[in-house]
């Protein structure tokens, strides 16, 4: 019996000497086509951000319609900043001091034992701006920037523990594992500078350690970990492992990434392993960081005017204003998202106000208000609040009740809190919904966590019904199934 021949009939893979090279001629035809297109702007915006995408996920793509800011930077005020004490001025709580609230259900708090009647606010309040917006005195300098700000008096949440309502604030869910809104603007616009991270996040550097829930605040979820934040750390060099080795010159550094970035591509497409992308990408932003970041968060280089005004020195606020000048200097050089955490893990160790919210929220506005006036006088002044939206809010709100103690406080209150925004396309001096007689829930023009995000995604451009990813066989988004653009606020 004749065997055939090895070759006679070959898989159905493989090619001939003839196709092969037919096929690499034509792809090769193909790209120096795209290559001369692209120069003589034949090329369309779309087709070019696609092809970039597909080489650098971070490369800079077009909104959905045209944006008003470019790159955001949010103040997070973490543990639940009280709006009664801050933005949302009731003089009710006068006249109703010490006094039950009607219908409070005591087991709604953390501390059912310690609830106390109504307290008015320990710090006096008074009207700033020609927009006459009431604010409290713990906000000397940010109160003279009432009228480049828009706030918003009935943002509500769906939880009253602390990990769940910084994942909602931050994910829009209240479970671990969904993307950030950092994550989700990163995968929808990439960023500027492809020599910086698209979004970082500073947190406290006292030693009070990170939120709540930590890194999951800013992480990427399901979508590629190239959109994740980049954490500065608290202590010493802000990102570590920048310097280059001594012993390694550039070009022997430059074939070494070279080599394994061959080797883990060609991994890469016989895996199909998407998470290698995000760390092949991440070994190049390593290499190009090198020498652009350290310049970057180097304040050592600004005026002494300019950290003066920060406060860089001053003890009380030097850590938050340092954290303030860095942002503006990333924004500035085409980051897109910056977070800064004021606050750490325990309550007292952060604007989790329940024991003595007067001496709570004093030293953090003291820690915060000097550098946040500052960080938007600077960008006026450099003409970049038209391009950065300013974000300022915490997980939730405090009850306007007294937490009873020697020194009373506030409980959680996920019914209602302020947030403010500045610059970036918002209407200033605007005024939003409202909450109740006494601030205890949104009442009027109700705002939910799914509506801030849409608006801040708005601002940038992006439709957020349409920013969307497809995970586990359904498109998600941001903003879930839910969501409302705050128009009114928008200039």
């Amino acid at each position: 019996m004749k065997l055939p021949h090895l070759f006679a009939n070959p898989h159905r893979g493989f090619c001939s000497r003839r196709d092969f090279l037919q096929r690499t001629g034509s792809g090769a035809g193909m790209l120096a086509l795209s290559s001369l297109l692209s120069e003589s702007g034949l090329l369309g915006s779309t087709a070019r951000a696609s092809s970039a995408a597909a080489i650098n996920p971070l490369a800079p793509k077009q909104p959905t319609f045209p944006a008003k800011a470019k790159s955001v930077i949010w103040l997070f005020m973490n543990g639940g900043q009280s709006q009664v004490d801050t933005w949302d001025y009731k003089p009710a709580l006068e006249k109703y001091d010490g006094k039950d609230l009607p219908g409070f259900d005591k087991n709604t708090g953390f501390f059912t034992n310690d609830v106390g009647g109504l307290m008015k606010s320990p710090f006096a309040f008074r009207q700033y701006g020609q927009s006459g917006t009431w604010a409290s005195e713990i906000f000397p300098n940010i109160s003279q920037h009432v009228d480049d700000m828009a706030f918003i008096h009935s943002c509500h949440t769906e939880t009253n523990n602390h990990s769940p309502a910084l994942f909602e604030i931050n994910t829009g869910m209240s479970r671990m594992g969904y993307p950030c809104a950092g994550a989700w603007v990163t995968y929808g616009l990439g960023t500027v500078n492809q020599n910086l991270p698209a979004f970082v996040v500073m947190y406290d550097t006292l030693g009070r350690g990170l939120p709540k829930g930590n890194a999951s605040n800013w992480g990427a979820g399901f979508l590629p970990g190239v959109y994740q934040g980049t954490a500065l750390n608290a202590q010493g060099a802000p990102i570590n492992n920048l310097d280059r080795d001594s012993v390694m010159t550039d070009g022997e550094q430059r074939a070494q990434l070279d080599l394994m970035s061959r080797l883990n591509h060609r991994y890469q497409q016989a895996h199909d392993e998407p998470e290698l992308a995000a760390r092949i990408e991440s070994f190049e932003l390593a290499y190009r960081m090198q020498m652009a970041a350290p310049e970057a968060l180097d304040i050592a280089g600004e005026s002494e005017s300019t950290k003066a005004m920060y406060g860089v020195d001053e003890k009380r606020c030097a850590h938050v204003a340092k954290q303030c000048l860095m942002a503006r200097r990333l924004v500035e050089r085409g980051v897109r998202f910056v977070q800064i955490y004021s606050g750490g893990m325990e309550n007292e160790r952060s604007w989790d106000g329940h024991k003595d919210i007067a001496g709570n929220h004093r030293q953090f506005a003291g820690e915060t208000d000097q550098p946040i006036a500052a960080l938007l006088t600077d960008l006026k002044e450099r003409g970049l609040l038209d391009s950065t939206l300013v974000v300022c809010c915490g997980e939730f709100g405090r009850l306007p009740l007294a937490q009873k103690g020697a020194n009373p406080g506030r409980d959680h209150n996920p019914h209602a809190f302020t947030t403010w925004m500045a610059g970036g396309g918002v209407k200033g001096g605007a005024h939003y919904g409202e909450t109740d007689e006494v601030g205890h829930k949104a009442a009027i023009d109700k705002v939910s966590v799914n509506d801030l995000h849409a608006t801040i995604l708005a601002l940038l451009g992006l439709d957020h019904e349409k920013l969307t990813y497809r995970h586990n066989g359904r498109n998600f988004r941001l903003t879930d199934v839910a969501g409302e653009v705050v128009r009114k606020i928008i200039a």
